[in-house]
């Protein structure tokens, strides 16, 4: 992409941290700040829209939703306008915050943005036990603890593939957390749409106000904190699906396929060629190896907190 477009530099640009998968960089202008991500396109789990995506940011920032502002997109480069703002720490956030975020929702899911079809989804893979004698074979730091949990693993797959969504499918970012979140004056700013496209709603919502009612683990989940999405939600026009485990199938299945893609790493030994060394693949695949199961099981507790 071709950068000269946004205006003579007044320094040089700057990497910013953040995420570990593609590159952010601030580039400073005489006609403002930018914020410029190059995108990891190797190694990815489902192909990137950048062409739809784009359509799709500039509708919502058009239609007020507060956001950067979309400037330029091509197949591996995303500009938008430079916005500061206070992380949001994975933490349970206020319920003023989190019916915030749930109105947001709200009028995202009105948006009317042509969207090209989706291929149909392949089966959720369950080689779950191979993996593990696998990764026993070849001493992985995490194998015994996978090895002991292998038909858990199996059983979550199961679910994923198979549990009912009541509808209805929404246009939506499909990864609003606490990482994709900063905070203006108390209010929410959405970043990152690189995953957006369609949902399930109560997929939506369930991994949108489960991530911001809870912290790390599973221990701090805040009833308020959930609640005020859904409440925003309402408040703001959009209708609540059915209750059911289908809310929380989104978590669990990104999560599942997250922790398998980053196992698959470290059983060949070699990092990904744009994303996590192995050092941060085995960390994921140990939190995923005790965070799934733990999820798991407490889905019943997780639907109590549905209307």
């Amino acid at each position: 992409m071709d950068l000269t477009v946004l205006g003579e530099p007044t320094r040089p640009m700057v990497e910013v941290g953040g995420g570990f998968a593609n590159r952010l960089q601030r580039l400073d202008t005489d006609q403002g700040s930018f914020a410029v991500k190059t995108l990891a396109l190797t190694d990815r789990r489902e192909p990137y829209r950048a062409a739809a995506v784009f359509r799709l940011e500039q509708a919502a920032f058009a239609a007020g939703i507060p956001m950067p502002e979309p400037i330029a997109a091509s197949a591996d480069t995303l500009v938008h306008r430079w916005v500061d703002g206070v992380a949001v720490p994975e933490a349970p956030v206020s319920p003023n915050f989190g019916a915030a975020v749930g109105r947001l929702l709200a009028r995202l899911h009105a948006l009317d943005v042509d969207w090209p079809a989706d291929p149909e989804p392949s089966p959720v893979p369950r080689d779950w036990p191979g993996l593990a004698a696998r990764a026993v074979r070849s001493g992985q730091p995490w194998a015994a603890e996978l090895a002991a949990k292998a038909e858990t693993f199996q059983a979550i797959a199961a679910f994923v593939d198979s549990c009912p969504r009541p509808g209805p499918v929404v246009l939506t970012h499909r990864d609003v957390q606490p990482w994709n979140l900063l905070s203006q004056d108390g209010a929410p700013v959405l970043l990152d749409w690189e995953l957006a496209g369609r949902l399930d709603l109560a997929a939506e919502l369930g991994s949108t106000a489960l991530g911001l009612a809870k912290g790390p683990g599973l221990d701090t989940v805040r009833p308020a904190s959930f609640r005020a999405v859904l409440d925003g939600y309402v408040d703001a026009g959009g209708t609540l699906p059915p209750s059911g485990p289908g809310w929380f199938v989104h978590t669990l299945g990104g999560w599942l396929g997250h922790t398998r893609l980053n196992l698959l790493r470290c059983l060949s030994g070699e990092a990904a060629v744009a994303g996590p060394d192995l050092a941060m693949s085995h960390r994921i695949v140990a939190d995923g190896v005790s965070g799934l199961p733990e999820l798991y099981e407490r889905l019943p507790q997780l639907q109590a907190l549905l209307p």
